[in-house]
């Protein structure tokens, strides 16, 4: 680790200059009855250390002009730990940040609770959970920056509630303190555990970033957090053309095509201010989805794609893959921003792995979760729409389809073993199933198509900036709806598609 920066320092290097304003009041005359006499004398040698009179500070500013309310421990004052007055003072800086309306950035850095003052610094940490629980569901964006080392009571309390978490490279983050493992159980905790790196790898943290970067990564996610909700006003609609009358099984395989583009591909060409964002948050991740914040035009989203180069037969798409993007689901009701999903899947995993992940469950939960999400829905029908995988994250407002995309309970080969017994009639399944996005749109699963010529893997660019122009208006379009309508309207949509084309 490098030296570590003072709060002040760290406030002066994410905010414009001249621009903080402290909030902070005087810290309660004795946060705990009665102070010993060592404690007292440790409070004094940390403010004449530190300067600062608790281990919080807390206040505002600009960032890239746009005004924000900050909340970030002192290391230098008793380890940054928190106690009953560094929490009231947290809490007051969290409520005044919800009031006012603005996003709140917090950074961390503590060994935990006071141990001074015993249990009841200790249950601060519900009060603290309970303010930016609040902020949360006002809509307002929290962001947390983990810094070296954050533990304890803060890790588990206002470090690891984040909209968008990063951390500090190299910094020490968990739960249990590496010193108290070792005082607790005769043994040193094991090495490169308790590392931003490795909870990165695990799905923990969205990203690794040295302090002088991270006005920049917070400045993008902010502008698209923060983006109108209202009506955008004359956006165009392009145009769709003709679309060819392709054979099923001919769309089939340019979908399978391994330079066809993919989420990656449609991102760098369609979409702006993207953040990547990485795992559940809860110990998992998986290559085979992409979760970000994006704008496509001046529509802010959070995007799931099932990113093709990231499944493979060695790792197919997962349960880790659907509880992340239940995550996006979640970030998207909680920000209320819309959501977009991209289909493109060969397939979730079949395996003992995936049945004692919960893969079926899973599906289950992102049907149900899409279905009642209380935000406008975007899906992206964009290669191979294989099974239950991809099935997750249909249920959408609207749905456009790439032309040579397609939807199927199986792929055609595994239709053709069911009903053939042999792999040769899966052509011949494939036309039958109506798996194309001419029939998915003659059935009313599809609202519309955008053309290929004659193959998206012929002309990339080309196409994902027609489809790119084709998802802004479609965007925009839907967060101009009322979104007290927008639950009922999805779930007639659904409801109604048996009846709309009759039983077959």
């Amino acid at each position: 680790m490098t030296d570590r920066l003072a709060a002040t320092e760290l406030i002066d290097l994410v905010l414009d200059e001249g621009s903080w304003t402290s909030w902070d009041s005087p810290p309660l005359l004795a946060p705990v009855s009665p102070v010993s006499p060592e404690y007292a004398a440790a409070l004094d040698a940390a403010r004449e250390r530190t300067g600062l009179d608790e281990s919080v500070v807390t206040g505002e500013g600009r960032m890239r002009g746009r005004r924000v309310a900050v909340v970030a421990c002192e290391f230098g004052f008793l380890a940054g730990s928190i106690g009953v007055s560094a929490a009231e003072r947290l809490v007051a800086a969290v409520e005044r940040a919800t009031r006012e309306r603005l996003p709140l950035l917090a950074a961390p850095v503590s060994g935990g609770t006071r141990m001074q003052e015993g249990t009841l610094a200790f249950v601060q940490m519900v009060k603290i959970s309970s303010a930016i629980a609040a902020h949360k569901t006002s809509g307002l964006p929290y962001l947390v920056y983990l810094r070296h080392p954050t533990t304890g009571g803060v890790m588990a309390s206002w470090g690891s509630l984040g909209h968008v978490t990063v951390a500090e490279p190299g910094a020490l983050v968990g739960f249990l303190g590496p010193r108290v493992y070792e005082a607790l159980y005769g043994k040193p905790f094991p090495p490169d555990v308790q590392t931003a790196e490795n909870l990165y790898s695990h799905g923990l943290v969205d990203a690794v970033v040295p302090p002088e970067q991270i006005a920049d990564l917070l400045d993008r996610a902010l502008t698209v957090l923060l983006s109108p909700r209202a009506e955008l006003g004359d956006i165009p609609d392009p145009e769709d053309g003709d679309i060819a009358d392709v054979d099923t099984w001919e769309s089939v395989t340019r979908s399978r095509r391994p330079d066809r583009p993919g989420v990656r591909r449609l991102l760098r060409n369609a979409a702006t201010d993207v953040i990547p964002l990485h795992g559940t948050g809860q110990g998992e991740s998986d290559p085979g989805l992409l979760i970000a914040l994006a704008r496509f035009g001046g529509s802010p989203c959070v995007f799931l794609g099932q990113d093709r180069r990231g499944q493979t037969t060695a790792h197919p798409l997962g349960p880790g893959a659907l509880r992340e993007a239940r995550r996006g689901m979640r970030l998207a009701a909680e920000l209320r921003l819309p959501l977009m999903t991209v289909i493109d899947t060969p397939g979730a995993a079949l395996s003992v792995a995936a049945e004692e992940g919960g893969l079926a469950g899973e599906i289950a939960r992102c049907l149900a979760d899409l279905v009642t999400l209380d935000t406008p829905t975007l899906t992206l029908l964009l290669g191979e729409g294989n099974g239950g995988g991809a099935l997750a994250l249909l249920p959408s407002d609207r749905v456009v389809a790439a032309q040579h995309a397609w939807l199927s309970p199986l792929p055609p080969e595994g239709a053709s073993a069911i009903v053939h017994r042999d792999l040769e009639h899966a052509p011949q399944m494939a036309r039958s199933q109506g798996i194309r996005s001419l029939d998915l749109q003659r059935a009313r699963i599809v609202d519309r198509i955008v053309a290929e010529r004659p193959d998206a893997a012929d002309e990339p660019e080309q196409f994902c900036e027609r489809l790119g122009a084709v998802l802004r208006y479609e965007l925009a379009a839907l967060m101009g709806l009322d979104r007290d309508t927008l639950v009922e309207r999805r779930y007639q949509r659904y409801r109604r598609l048996g009846q709309r084309v009759g039983t077959q």
